[in-house]
């Protein structure tokens, strides 16, 4: 029987962005293979952590280039960014929170091209005048990523429904970012 490396990756991703502590035989069990057959395509936690890390970054890339930021003016591209990341949500949360274990080299370098590009985004619209001045491209960047963690958690758990999950990050989200006309 053939591995689908991306399911199994999927799988842990889900199990470990609720719980780090996650055993290498429950990612094992949740993915459908024995242990034996996960470490022998992921030599151990690390190896599996960094292949997360390296798939992460290229499915959020990937999301970021089709949510196509530099179109339209920037509330627009906000939204669009949030639809095409739903899919990966959950493994974004994991990576928002657990990628400390690889940091520096490739894998760091992918983080900062995405976050440059997002917080350019934000940047953006606080040069359009749509977006508060006094909240950071950063820390709304890293806004972002909670939101789309939290989301994908509540999801998960049958507390949102998917189908409510991107209009309910983009409305709290710029609910609270969008620049208020009124004095």
């Amino acid at each position: 029987m053939a591995v689908d490396r991306e399911q199994v990756l999927k799988e842990a991703a889900a199990l470990l962005t609720r719980r780090a502590t996650t055993s290498m035989d429950e990612i094992a069990r949740a993915a459908g293979i024995s242990r034996a057959t996960l470490h022998r395509h992921f030599a151990g936690r690390d190896a599996l952590i960094k292949a997360l890390e390296e798939q992460g970054i290229a499915q959020f890339a990937q999301a970021v280039d089709r949510a196509r930021l530099a179109e339209g003016d920037a509330v627009g591209a906000l939204r669009r960014l949030i639809g095409e990341t739903e899919p990966h949500a959950a493994m974004l949360a994991f990576l928002s929170t657990e990628n400390q274990l690889f940091e520096g080299g490739e894998i760091n370098a992918g983080w900062l091209e995405l976050d440059a590009r997002i917080s350019a985004l934000f940047r953006r619209g606080h040069e359009e005048g749509d977006f508060r001045i006094d909240l950071s491209p950063a820390w709304l960047t890293e806004a972002l990523y909670g939101l789309i963690g939290a989301g994908a958690w509540a999801v998960h758990e049958g507390r949102v429904a998917r189908n409510d999950l991107n209009h309910s990050i983009a409305e709290l989200l710029l609910g609270g970012i969008r620049r208020s006309m009124e004095k």
